[in-house]
């Protein structure tokens, strides 16, 4: 707890792994994500059971899965956590390969759980969904081709970056997967604007995604059908995004009590996508507000220590993870408010779902890697070196 109240504490040489783990990663931020998973086992009680009798389990049935996979994140966030930046990429590189290829494979091995769109492979007593696990090995790999052209003769990297986002983006549609292809869109565009793009070219860049979002709006009907949701003027009471919305409405600010909330009972997802409903239901404003600082807070506090980083490709993938572990709750929180279409995603370390909390688990994993804190001197004696 050295660095909460006297700040970074510098690195000793030859030091153990563990003590020098504890030393310099963030303790806010690694307390910020224990509390939202239990905050995630604590809504879970209340949102899985009703899900559980429809399916003949036992009540708490979802709620131990989901602290055995919530263990499993939690083991896998600090085992990366310890791991240098160098192996970190080294690893995800390999990960990356692997996903994109599962993510290849799902029109042929995957299911829809009935859900109209092939985004899962069934394996019996649990499934993976390829594209929680590709997102941060994007970001990871996407890093290290714009940090690899900052260098002197360097590889066209920002390009080769932008092919690949172009690429993923269309397997992702085909599934069809628009929310994980915003999410990496916004990752890749945020890691470039810090590479140094250009604003022009940045907004070209948005031109293109709205030009692309009218045309899958044209051909797709799923996508249609939520935009067609989100715009209407009325919110039919029978879909699951007007029982969230009776339900936040009802919740006011303190909620009407524990285990007293009635759209558990009718959300299908309530455990999942719509798991914030619970939460403002039954605990009312305050708890809502409380999650929310706790995402800002791993947030903040991650760019804040970027900021001090002077190695490219550590800072471009620590932004781009913070970058997308923020804008994923947001999103989930805004499809609740009804300020976002409907996207079909999950709310990190709080919602229930293997694939989501481990892949989770891995990301804020690299994240607390590239944001431990290393003895790099300062900015302003760089820059002295520059001028001489």
């Amino acid at each position: 707890m050295t660095e909460m109240v006297y700040g970074t504490v510098p690195v000793r040489e030859g030091e153990p792994v563990l003590p020098k783990w504890w030393r310099t990663i963030d303790k806010w931020s690694m307390s910020c994500v224990l509390i939202l998973f239990g905050i995630g086992i604590l809504l879970g009680l209340a949102a899985s059971p009703p899900l559980a009798a429809k399916n003949g389990f036992d009540p708490f049935h979802y709620v131990q899965r989901q602290a055995f996979f919530g263990s499993l994140a939690l083991m896998a966030m600090m085992l990366t956590s310890m791991m240098s930046p160098t192996l970190v990429r080294r690893l995800a590189i390999i990960g990356f390969i692997v996903a994109f290829g599962a993510l290849a494979l799902l029109p042929v091995f995957g299911t829809d759980f009935g859900k109209g769109a092939v985004r899962w492979y069934s394996l019996g007593f649990a499934s993976v969904q390829p594209s929680e696990f590709l997102k941060p090995g994007f970001v990871v790999v996407a890093a290290w081709m714009m940090a690899a052209s900052l260098e002197i003769n360097g590889p066209p990297g920002k390009r080769m970056s932008f092919v690949l986002v172009i690429v993923l983006t269309l397997f992702l549609a085909l599934q069809p997967d628009f929310g994980q292809a915003c999410l990496l869109l916004f990752g890749w565009s945020v890691m470039y604007f810090v590479a140094g793009a250009p604003v022009l070219l940045l907004v070209g860049f948005a031109v293109l995604v709205v030009a692309g979002g009218t045309f899958a709006y044209s051909n797709s009907e799923h996508f249609a059908r939520r935009i067609d949701g989100f715009l209407s003027r009325d919110v039919d009471p029978t879909t699951q995004l007007g029982y969230a919305t009776n339900a936040i409405r009802e919740g006011g600010f303190f909620g009407v009590g524990v285990g007293e909330g009635e759209v558990k009972w009718s959300l299908p997802d309530a455990h999942t996508d719509f798991i914030i409903a619970v939460a403002a239901e039954e605990y009312g404003l305050v708890l809502v507000l409380c999650i929310i600082a706790l995402y800002a807070t791993i947030v903040v506090r991650s760019f804040l220590r970027l900021m001090k980083e002077r190695d490219p490709f550590i800072r471009l993938a620590g932004t781009g993870l913070a970058a997308i572990f923020g804008v994923q709750a947001m999103i989930n929180m805004g499809v609740a408010v009804r300020l976002l279409p409907a996207k079909g995603m999950t709310l990190p370390f709080v919602s229930y779902g293997g694939s989501s909390l481990i892949a989770g688990g891995i990301a804020l994993g690299m994240l607390f890697a590239f944001t431990r804190s290393r003895p790099q001197g300062e900015i302003r004696d760089i820059l002295r070196g520059v001028v001489r």
